[in-house]
C-alpha cells in the first residue's frame, strides 16, 4: 500500500442562510420585522388564552381588584424575568457557532464533555438534552391545536349560536395548514412579519383603549401585588402559576430560531415590539376585568368593540396560523438535527427553497404532527381544556435548558461556581415553580406531553444505542483494510472499467458490501471509493474543510465528507468535488454499492429484547440511503447482509 497523502477540497453545497453577525440599517430592520413574526408568533398569541385561564373556576380565584392586580403582576414579571432576562439576556449567549436550540446546546456540551472522564455526567446530560428535545416536539403538536382553537373560539363572542362550528372550523384550518407544508414556507414566511406587525399593533391599541378607562391597572407592575396574591391564596395562588406560565410559551422557539436571524434582531424585536404590545394588552385585559368581572370568560375578545369582533377574529386566526407554522417548521428542523446527530432514522428531507437550506419539509413528521393536532382538537374540544396539556411541555423544556446552560457557563465559559449557582438557582426556582404548579394537571391532560416526550425519547435513545451496537459488531467482524489490500496485491482480481463507490460508516476495516461484491461477482472496478459521511457537533462544516481524499493504492481512495448537523449531504456533489483531487468519478460510469442489513435478534448486542425489536422495526422502516443522500437511483446496487444483533 502506498503512503497516504490527504487532499482537502471544497464542496459547493447549499449553505444555511446565516444573517450577518452585526446587521445594520435596512438589513437589521428587515431581520427584526421577520423575527417578530417567526420568533414571537407563539408567545405573541398567548393573550388569546393566558389571562382567561388564570380565572378558571377550578382555581377558585375570582376577578376581584386585588386578584386581578396580583395575577397581572405575576404575568408581567414572568415576561420580564423568564423571557427578557433569562432567554434574551443569558440563554441567547449559549450559541453553537450562531445556532441555538436544545440540540445545538447538547452538541456544544458533547464537545466539552469529551474532555471529561466522568461518563455518568455525560450520560445524564445527553439524557436531559434528548428529553428536552422530545418535550419540544410534544409542544410542536400542542401549539398549533391550542393557538388556532383559541383564535376560532372568538366565534362564541361574536355569535354564540356558532359555538358548534368552533371545532370543525379549527380542524379544517389545521388540515389545510399541514397539507400546505409540502409547498414550502418561503411564500408564507414572507408574510409572517407583516401579519404579526398588524397583530401586535392591534392588541396594543385594544390594550391602550381599555387602560385609558382604568389607568389604575398599571399599578400591577409593582411585584408586591404578586406577593400579596400568594399570601392571600396560599396553595390556590401557587397553582395559578400553572395558568400564568401560558404567557411565556414560545421561549424555546425564540432560542431555536437564533441562527436564522441573529441575536440583535431577536432582542430588538422583543424589547421594541413584542414586549410592549404584550404588556399593553395584558394590562388592557386587566382593566376590563376591573370594570366588568364577568368578562373573565374571554377577556381578550371582549376588549374589542362589537363592530370589531369579526375583523379581530380574522386577525387572530392569521396570527395563530403564523404561531403554528413557526412550531411546525421548528419540528422539521429539530428532526433534521436528530437525524444528523444519529438520534433518529433517516427520513425524507425535501428542501423547499433553493436559496435558504433551512427551509425543509419532512413528510413523515408533517403527517404525525397533523394526526396528533387533529386528535387533540377533537378530544379536548376547547383551548381551556387543552391548556392543561400545554404547561408541562413548556416548563419541562425550560428547566432542562437552565441546567444545560449552567454546564456550558461553568465548563466552557469558565464562570465561577458561585456565579453559576446563583444565576441557575434563580432560573430553576422560577422554572420548577411553574413545573410543580402544572403537575396537578396530569389527570386533566398534562399526561399528554409526557407520553409524547417519553415515546419520542425512547425512539431516539433506542436508535442511537442500536446504531452504536451495530457499528461495534460490524467493526469487530470487519477485515482490516491493510490486510485486504495486501491480499488483493498478491491475488489481483479482474478489474473492469468505471468507478465503484462503497458507502461505509467504519474508518478502519473493509466494508462488508465490498467483500460481498468481490465474493459474488469476482471483479472490481478500476477505481474504488470508500466513502464515509460524518456529522460534526457544529451547525455547519466550513466549505474548505468539508471533503478529504486519501489515496490508498491499487486504485482505492478513501473519501471523507464532513457535515454539520444543520446540513443535508448530497453525495454526487461531494464526489464531483473529490474528482478535483484526482479521483476518477465520471457521473455516467459510476456505480454506488449500498448495504441493506437484515438483523437477526439472536446476537450479543447489549440491549434488552424489546429494544432490539424496536430498533429492528425502526431500521426496516428507515429511508434508504439512496433517497437520503440524494444518490441517482439508477446508479445504485444494494447488497443484503444478515447480521446477528
Amino acid at each position: 500500500m502506498t503512503d497516504a497523502v490527504r487532499y482537502t477540497v471544497p464542496v459547493a453545497l447549499e449553505e444555511h442562510g446565516h444573517p450577518p453577525a452585526h446587521p445594520t440599517g435596512r438589513r437589521l430592520a428587515l431581520l427584526t420585522v421577520t423575527a417578530l413574526g417567526v420568533v414571537y408568533g407563539d408567545i405573541g398569541t398567548s393573550p388569546l388564552y393566558a389571562l382567561r385561564e388564570c380565572f378558571k373556576p377550578e382555581y377558585g380565584i375570582h376577578p376581584t381588584t386585588a386578584n386581578v392586580l396580583g395575577v397581572l403582576s405575576l404575568i408581567v414579571w414572568s415576561l420580564l424575568i423568564v423571557v427578557s432576562i433569562k432567554y434574551i439576556v443569558f440563554i441567547l449567549r449559549a450559541d453553537n457557532r450562531g445556532e441555538g436550540g436544545i440540540l445545538s446546546l447538547l452538541a456544544l456540551l458533547l464537545q466539552q464533555k469529551r474532555r471529561d472522564d466522568d461518563k455518568n455526567k455525560r450520560f445524564i446530560l445527553i439524557g436531559l438534552g434528548l428529553f428536552g428535545a422530545s418535550l419540544l416536539l410534544g409542544e410542536g403538536v400542542i401549539t398549533p391545536a391550542i393557538s388556532v382553537l383559541s383564535a376560532v373560539e372568538g366565534l362564541e363572542v361574536g355569535s354564540p349560536a356558532l359555538v358548534r362550528l368552533v371545532v370543525p372550523i379549527t380542524v379544517i384550518i389545521l388540515f389545510a395548514l399541514f397539507m400546505a407544508q409540502r409547498f414550502g414556507t418561503a411564500r408564507v414566511g414572507s408574510a409572517f412579519g407583516p401579519i404579526m406587525v398588524v397583530w401586535f399593533l392591534t392588541i396594543s391599541v385594544l390594550g391602550i383603549r381599555a387602560i385609558a378607562l382604568v389607568p389604575g391597572v398599571m399599578w400591577a407592575i409593582n411585584p408586591w401585588h404578586g406577593i400579596q396574591f400568594f399570601m392571600a391564596h396560599g396553595t390556590a395562588g401557587f397553582l395559578t402559576l400553572g395558568a400564568v406560565v401560558l404567557c411565556i410559551t414560545g421561549c424555546e422557539a425564540l432560542y431555536a430560531d437564533m441562527g436564522h436571524f441573529g441575536k440583535r434582531p431577536i432582542r430588538i424585536a422583543w424589547f421594541a415590539g413584542a414586549l410592549p404590545a404584550l404588556m399593553l394588552n395584558y394590562f388592557g385585559q386587566g382593566a376590563l376585568l376591573l370594570r366588568e368581572p364577568a368578562a373573565a370568560s374571554n377577556p381578550f375578545y371582549l376588549l374589542a368593540p362589537s363592530a370589531f369582533q369579526w375583523p379581530l377574529l380574522i386577525i387572530a386566526t392569521a396570527a395563530a396560523i403564523v404561531a403554528s407554522q413557526a412550531l411546525i417548521s421548528g419540528a422539521f428542523s429539530l428532526t433534521q438535527q436528530s437525524i444528523q446527530l444519529g438520534y433518529s432514522p433517516r427520513m425524507q428531507i425535501i428542501h423547499t427553497s433553493d436559496r435558504v437550506a433551512g427551509q425543509i419539509y419532512i413528510p413523515e413528521v408533517n403527517k404525525l404532527l397533523m394526526i396528533g393536532c387533529l386528535i387533540l382538537v377533537v378530544w379536548f374540544r376547547s383551548a381551556s381544556a387543552l391548556s392543561a396539556a400545554y404547561g408541562i411541555a413548556v416548563t419541562g423544556t425550560m428547566a432542562i435548558t437552565s441546567i444545560l446552560f449552567a454546564v456550558v457557563a461553568r465548563g466552557r465559559w469558565g464562570w465561577s461556581k458561585p456565579r453559576v449557582l446563583m444565576l441557575t438557582g434563580a432560573f430553576l426556582l422560577v422554572d420548577l415553580s411553574f413545573l410543580l404548579a402544572n403537575v396537578v394537571k396530569l389527570r386533566h391532560g398534562g399526561w399528554v406531553p409526557l407520553v409524547l416526550a417519553i415515546s419520542v425519547y425512547t425512539l431516539m435513545s433506542t436508535w442511537k444505542r442500536g446504531r452504536m451496537q451495530l457499528n461495534e459488531i460490524q467493526e469487530k467482524n470487519a477485515l482490516p483494510l491493510d490486510v485486504f489490500l495486501t491480499s488483493l496485491s498478491r491475488n489481483p482480481p479482474v478489474r473492469v472499467k468505471g468507478t465503484a463507490v462503497f458507502m461505509t460508516s467504519s474508518m478502519e476495516g473493509a466494508p462488508v458490501v465490498l467483500l460481498h461484491h468481490l465474493k459474488h461477482n469476482k471483479v472490481l472496478h478500476e477505481t474504488i471509493v470508500l466513502l464515509s459521511v460524518q456529522t460534526r457537533g457544529i451547525p455547519e462544516v466550513p466549505v474548505d474543510n468539508r471533503v478529504t481524499v486519501e489515496p490508498l493504492g491499487l486504485g482505492f481512495f478513501r473519501v471523507i465528507a464532513a457535515f454539520g448537523f444543520m446540513q443535508s449531504p448530497n453525495i454526487p456533489e461531494v464526489l464531483a468535488q473529490a474528482a478535483k483531487a484526482g479521483v476518477a468519478i465520471p457521473p455516467m460510469d459510476t456505480s454506488y454499492y449500498l448495504g441493506r442489513e437484515r438483523l437477526v435478534l439472536t446476537g450479543t448486542a447489549k440491549m434488552t429484547k424489546w429494544r432490539k425489536r424496536l430498533f429492528a422495526i425502526m431500521s426496516r422502516n428507515a429511508r434508504s440511503a439512496t433517497e437520503f443522500f440524494q444518490i441517482p437511483p439508477n446508479r445504485v446496487v444494494e447488497l443484503g447482509a444478515q447480521i446477528e444483533f
